[in-house]
């Protein structure tokens, strides 16, 4: 099978540059990279451009496309795609060598329409940015979905990030694209598109393994925490199929019932008891996390340190946030 690597971009940056380079060495015989710029980069340093327009195999289309959203850039790669799979990929990601390889032998199977894989945190990011990786691969902050963040056992999903995700270009022309301007959450609609209204299968494969850089803990995390959220608060009543979870709720639970504590603490002397018993077990439980949580190298103290707080902070950020979405009349990208 032919596939065709679709990296969405704003800019030249050193991340994009690291990923395309990554995506040159892959151990695969066929296939070309198309990266989609809001504008011709031109601007980019002279030899990353000499480097990435050099006439070798693979092939590498840039494309600039105006200030579009990253699902408006995917769907506009569909029209240049030659391949017969489209490999979305995030510019701050690369793959592992044989990510093409592990992830085509999936689509034997003529009913599965996508595969995903795991996105983990790469060993040369900062200590800000590994705390961020740890506090996503703690079930205490994905839950069931670590799968996403650690490699787990196969299996099929119904919803699955579009960092590291391949789709038969068929299945996309047959939707019509991502058909969305939602951003992030374009991939969940994609998603319910390929299960329900096709009933076709999203495969989990974790040899389909990319790096992917974080966002620093703690302001750039946490705005990326709200911004999902905000999206997944409001996909309850946009998408309830695969929006309508409780484990999407808990954070806004745990927010609520902080509130409602801190609240009768103030009157009922008994209740206060009752409330700071509850929060310092859920405290002791974040700590334990947080220190077992951590690779046995990178059990450093301050690691640890910003690991706890940032799994309380991306609670709380997430509940309110999420309950922001749920409230919300529209999104801007609907306006």
């Amino acid at each position: 099978m032919t596939v065709s690597i679709i990296i969405a971009v704003k800019a030249w940056q050193k991340n994009l540059e690291e990923c395309v380079g990554k995506c040159r060495k892959l151990d695969y015989p066929n296939f070309e990279i198309i990266i989609l710029p809001d504008s011709d980069i031109g601007t980019a340093p002279v030899k990353a451009i000499a480097d990435i327009k050099k006439g070798t195999v693979p092939p590498i289309h840039i494309i600039p496309t105006g200030a579009l959203s990253p699902a408006q850039k995917r769907d506009m790669a569909i029209n240049y795609a030659k391949g017969e799979i489209l490999a979305f990929i995030d510019d701050d990601a690369w793959p592992k060598t044989d990510w093409l390889k592990v992830a085509i032998e999936n689509f034997k199977d003529d009913d599965v329409a996508a595969v995903g894989g795991p996105a983990v945190t790469p060993p040369d990011d900062n200590l800000r940015q590994k705390a961020s990786g740890f506090v996503y691969q703690s079930v205490l902050t994905s839950g069931k979905y670590i799968y996403r963040y650690i490699p787990k056992t196969r299996c099929e999903v119904e919803d699955y990030p579009s960092c590291n995700f391949f789709v038969r270009k068929s299945i996309m022309q047959e939707l019509g694209g991502f058909q969305t301007n939602f951003w992030p959450g374009e991939d969940s609609k994609l998603c319910l598109d390929i299960t329900k209204r096709l009933g076709k299968k999203i495969i989990y494969d974790a040899r389909v393994l990319v790096w992917h850089h974080r966002r620093e803990i703690f302001i750039p995390h946490l705005k990326q925490i709200a911004s999902y959220a905000l999206h997944r608060g409001y996909f309850v009543k946009k998408f309830p199929q695969t929006s309508m979870k409780i484990s999407f709720f808990l954070p806004s639970l745990f927010l609520l019932a902080n509130l409602l504590g801190i609240t009768l603490s103030l009157f009922l002397v008994t209740f206060r008891t009752i409330y700071f018993l509850g929060l310092s077990l859920y405290l002791l439980l974040v700590l334990i996390f947080s220190i077992v949580g951590t690779h046995p190298q990178e059990r450093r103290l301050s690691l640890r340190a910003l690991v706890f707080a940032g799994t309380i902070l991306t609670h709380l950020t997430y509940g309110f946030y999420f309950l922001k979405g749920l409230f919300s009349w529209r999104l801007k990208e609907e306006l």
